[in-house]
């Protein structure tokens, strides 16, 4: 499984977005695709989710007990 700064980075290549395309199409400021593909500071997990509905993907909590 991809980490999600190279997830998000490589969908928006393969997209043909910008980063200020990515934004706007997901509804997010500039500074948020940023901070997920540099990885340099925490975002939250619902700024997160509207870049990742753009790809079609949600991030959400798993409930690992067997």
């Amino acid at each position: 499984m991809k980490n999600l700064p190279k997830f998000v980075k490589e969908r928006r290549k393969v997209l043909g977005l910008t980063q200020v395309e990515l934004a706007e199409k997901a509804g997010v400021a500039l500074t948020v695709i940023r901070k997920i593909e540099q990885e340099k500071e925490k975002v939250s997990m619902a700024k997160v989710n509207q870049v990742l509905i753009t790809f079609g993907h949600i991030l959400q909590p798993v409930n690992l007990k067997v």
